[in-house]
C-alpha cells in the first residue's frame, strides 16, 4: 500500500492550521524513511519497547538481538531453542519472555502469518495481532503505523500523543480518549502521518493554538463524523 506522502502534508495543512505550523517547522514526513524490520523482528522490539524509554528499550533489544548471531536478526525457531534465564539476561522480564514464546510459537505453527498481514485490511491484522499474549491494541497499532506503514492509524493511547495534543492546541487538561479520537477525526485518511508530526512537535518550542484555530479543528472534527 502506497501512501502519498507530500498529498498527505498539504491535506493536514489544509484541514488544521494548528498542525500546519508543525509541518512548515518540521518539513517532510519521516515516516517512509523509517527502517522496516524483518517482520518478527518488529514485533519483538514492540514488545521490547513497552512500558520503557526509548533509550532502555533500545539497549534491551540490542542485547537480545546480539542473541542471534552473526546476523542478529531474531527469528522464531532460534527464539523458542534460547532458554528463558538467556532471554531475560539481555533485560527482559518474565512476562515479556512468555510474550516473545507465544509469538514464536505461533508463527511456527503458522496461527500468525506474518508474511501475509500485509494483504489484511487494519482491522484484521489488529484481530490476528492482539490474539497474541502481550500484544495489546497499541503493540498493534504500532507495527501498523511503522512496517505496514499504514496511512490512517492513531494510537490513541499513546501518551505522547496525548501530551502533544494538549500542549500544540493549548489544553488545560489532558485530552480523554474521546476527545482525542474526536480531535483526529479531522486528520483522517493521514492520522497516521498526524500522529507523526505531533509526536515530533514535542521537540519544538511552544507553538501556542489560537482560539479560532481549536474552534476551526473542532468543527472539522465534528463535521467528519457526521459524513
Amino acid at each position: 500500500m502506497h501512501t502519498d506522502y507530500q498529498r498527505a502534508r498539504r491535506y493536514l495543512m489544509r484541514r488544521d492550521p494548528v498542525l500546519a505550523t508543525v509541518i512548515k517547522q518540521v518539513g517532510p514526513c519521516g515516516l517512509p524513511d523509517i527502517p522496516r524490520l524483518p517482520p518478527f523482528m518488529a514485533l519483538a522490539e514492540a514488545i521490547a519497547s513497552q512500558q520503557l524509554s526509548v533509550k532502555a528499550a533500545d539497549t534491551i533489544f540490542g542485547r537480545f538481538c546480539a542473541l542471534f548471531g552473526p546476523d542478529n536478526v531474531p527469528d522464531p525457531a532460534r527464539l523458542l531453542r534460547l532458554e528463558d534465564d538467556v532471554i531475560r539476561a539481555s533485560g527482559f522480564s518474565r512476562s515479556k519472555v512468555t510474550f516473545l514464546r507465544d509469538l514464536a510459537v505461533r508463527v511456527t505453527e503458522s496461527r500468525l502469518e506474518l508474511d501475509r498481514l500485509g494483504d489484511l485490511d487494519d482491522a484484521r491484522v489488529l484481530e490476528q495481532l492482539t490474539a497474541v499474549k502481550g500484544i495489546g491494541t497499541w503493540t498493534a497499532e504500532i507495527y501498523l503505523m511503522f512496517r505496514l506503514q499504514r496511512p490512517d492509524i492513531f494510537p490513541v493511547d499513546d501518551l505522547g500523543l496525548v501530551k502533544a495534543a494538549q500542549r500544540l492546541y493549548g489544553l488545560r487538561q489532558r485530552p480523554t480518549r474521546t476527545k482525542l479520537l474526536q480531535m483526529a477525526e479531522a486528520w483522517r485518511p493521514y492520522r497516521s502521518v498526524a500522529a507523526w508530526y505531533l509526536w515530533r512537535s514535542l521537540a519544538l518550542p511552544a507553538i501556542s493554538a489560537s482560539p479560532s484555530a481549536r474552534r476551526v479543528n473542532g468543527s472539522r472534527s465534528r463535521r467528519t463524523r457526521s459524513a
